[in-house]
Order: structure tokens, then C-alpha cells, then sequence
């Protein structure tokens, strides 16, 4: 089979590599659909790992199934987890399941960007979930990404009344703000430095869209009756863009780090001035559990968000470097997804 075999952000090559086969409780997934993750071009992540397949945004046809396996059929059309917890550590027992230590080190095989797919049999376990006929194969690469969305806004515990500022507004920040729309937010406010992707915002949602280069915190209070934002979710890594957010949240409020930086970043912070007297709470969110996909699908399948609207690129596997580079340019993209089979 074709695999779009990893090196570098800058090296990617279109390989052959054996077909995989499922054992007994495996299946095999010919993988239709793939999308590029902003976490795919995160080079100081992953080159110490390289050669390796990446891509985990997926969706597929089950065309191999193991003896043992009894849930699914071949010719299922699915969306898959590459990562799934054990559901029975100290973590998973107190609904921390995005860190478990089985998490971290499940996968499937060789990653999204390729013709096939082996899942294995604890993903088929707790990891697999049937597209309804109404859920494109592209529409389905986004169940992963918006169970990562719906976990952070559940962290963050966002209210309809609340004032959601979205710093960042790529594909992560976008579908934040489409979610806290369609979950009746009151007002939301999206920054970028892209004019496109500010634009995208508006059409997703946002009630205002703002350069990041302006004077963010005095825009806010301008439209929100002189309050700083309630919650801000931080949907970039850039440290210009974490000091706006100190200087953007209000009293009682609530940051986000949705996104991670590059390496060895650290931020300095003021106790005093940052926390003291402010009750300003800082928290993370790192990627969502079985509950979280299976709401993700229901979102998509109902319309409720309807993701479709993000995808501006459609490329056959010979092209991954190509959309690779659209999402590392981050200027006239939203969601670049992989067709394998092209």
C-alpha cells in the first residue's frame, strides 16, 4: 500500500509499505478520509521519532475483520480513536481519561496517511464509531478534532451568558467558536492575524472578529459594556498571544491553553497581579474521551455543527507535503484533508 511516510515538515515522501491484516479481534480500515491536525506540523514533537505515518483524523471503510470480532461488519463505514484509555486507573476513575498512561501509548497503524489502516483490538474495543449515512467520510475526519473542542469548553465551563474571547481562530479556534454558538453562547469574540480567518470567524459565529496586532483588551471592553472577556480560550501557542490573554480576562474568569507551545517555552507570571484578589483560574484540556466522540458525531450528524463549511482543501495522498505546507502557512486554509485513495 501508499503511505505519505514523515521525515520532516518539509520531507514528506509517498512510500509503499506491506498491507496491514487484522488478528482475530482486529480489523483492517481503508481509510477514505484523512485530516491534517495542527499537532501533524508540530516538527520539534515528533522528529526525534521520524520515519513515521502520521494522522489520526480519520474515517474509513472496514474491509477486514478478525474471527472474533462482533460489533462491526466489513463494509462499515467508520469513524476510529487513534488513542484510547484503559477505563480502569486511577485517572480513568476520576474522569481524567485523556491522561491515561494506556492513552498515551495506544495507536493504530501506520497512521492516517496512508491506504489502510490496522486498528487494534483495544481501539475496536472502545474507539470505533459507525458514520450514519448522512455523515460524509470527510465530515467524519472531525469527530476527533470536536471531542477536543467540546472537552475544552466542558473544562472551562462556558455559560450561555458568558463573554467567549477565542484567541486564534485556525481550525482549533474556528470550531471553538462554532460549538459555543451552537451552544447558545451570548457573545463571542475570535482574534487572528489572518484577514481570512477572521472572516471564516464571522461566518462561524463570532459576533466580532479583531487583528491580534490591535489593542484587544480596549476592543473588548468596547463591545461588552466595559468587561474584559468572562472565558478566553487560547488556540495558539504564540507568546504574544498568552500575554493578550492575561491582559484580556476578566475578574473570576477563565483561560484555556487549548493549544501548546513550541519548546522549552516558559511564561513568567506575577502572583500578585495574575491571581491575587482576581480569582482568575488558568486550566488545560488535552484531547476527548469516548463520551466526547460520541457527541462530536451526533453534532455533525445533526447539523448542529456543521463542519463541511471548514474544509477548503482536498488533496490525494501524493499531495501531503503540499497540505502540509497550507497548514503551516496558515494563511488562505481552514481544514486541508487527505483523500488515500486518490
Amino acid at each position: 500500500m501508499r503511505v505519505a511516510m514523515y521525515y520532516s515538515n518539509n520531507d514528506i515522501r509517498l512510500e509503499n509499505m506491506a498491507t496491514p491484516h487484522s488478528c482475530p479481534e482486529e480489523i483492517l480500515v481503508k481509510v477514505e478520509a484523512s485530516g491534517i491536525c495542527g499537532s501533524d506540523v508540530m516538527e520539534w514533537y515528533r522528529i526525534h521519532k521520524v520515519p513515521l505515518v502520521l494522522g489520526h483524523e480519520i474515517a474509513g471503510t472496514i474491509v477486514e475483520i478478525g474471527n472474533k470480532v462482533t460489533k462491526y461488519n466489513v463494509g462499515d463505514r467508520v469513524s476510529v480513536s487513534h488513542h484510547v484509555p484503559c477505563n480502569n486507573c486511577h485517572y480513568c476513575l476520576n474522569k481524567h481519561h485523556t491522561v491515561c498512561e494506556t492513552l498515551r501509548s495506544t495507536n493504530f497503524y501506520p497512521g492516517g496517511f496512508s491506504e489502510y489502516i490496522q486498528i487494534p483490538a483495544i481501539n475496536v474495543d472502545r474507539g470505533v464509531y459507525l458514520l450514519p449515512d448522512q455523515v460524509s467520510f470527510d465530515e467524519g475526519t472531525f469527530i476527533e478534532p470536536l471531542a477536543c473542542v467540546i472537552r475544552g469548553q466542558q473544562i472551562a465551563n462556558i455559560k450561555p451568558h458568558h463573554t467567549v474571547l477565542v484567541i486564534g481562530s485556525g481550525i482549533a479556534g474556528l470550531l471553538h467558536i462554532h460549538l459555543a454558538k451552537a451552544m447558545g453562547v451570548n457573545r463571542i469574540i475570535a482574534t487572528d492575524i489572518s484577514d481570512y480567518r477572521l472572516e471564516a470567524a464571522l461566518n462561524l459565529g463570532a459576533d466580532f472578529a479583531f487583528s491580534a496586532q490591535e489593542n484587544i483588551p480596549s476592543y473588548i471592553r468596547q463591545v461588552n459594556d466595559g468587561y474584559l472577556a468572562d472565558i478566553i480560550l487560547l488556540c495558539t501557542g504564540a507568546v504574544s498571544a498568552i500575554n493578550q490573554a492575561f491582559q484580556s480576562i476578566e475578574r473570576g474568569g477563565t483561560i484555556l491553553f487549548f493549544a501548546p507551545t513550541a519548546k522549552d517555552v516558559t511564561i513568567p507570571l506575577s502572583i500578585n497581579d495574575t491571581f491575587w484578589r482576581t480569582e482568575i483560574t488558568l486550566t488545560t484540556s488535552y484531547a476527548g474521551n469516548r463520551a466526547d466522540h460520541i457527541e462530536a458525531l451526533n453534532m455533525i450528524a445533526s447539523k448542529r455543527v456543521n463542519v463541511s463549511k471548514m474544509i477548503t482543501h482536498r488533496l490525494p495522498l501524493s499531495d501531503t507535503q503540499k497540505g502540509f505546507q497550507l497548514v503551516i502557512d496558515a494563511q488562505d486554509s481552514i481544514k486541508v484533508i487527505i483523500e488515500p485513495q486518490k
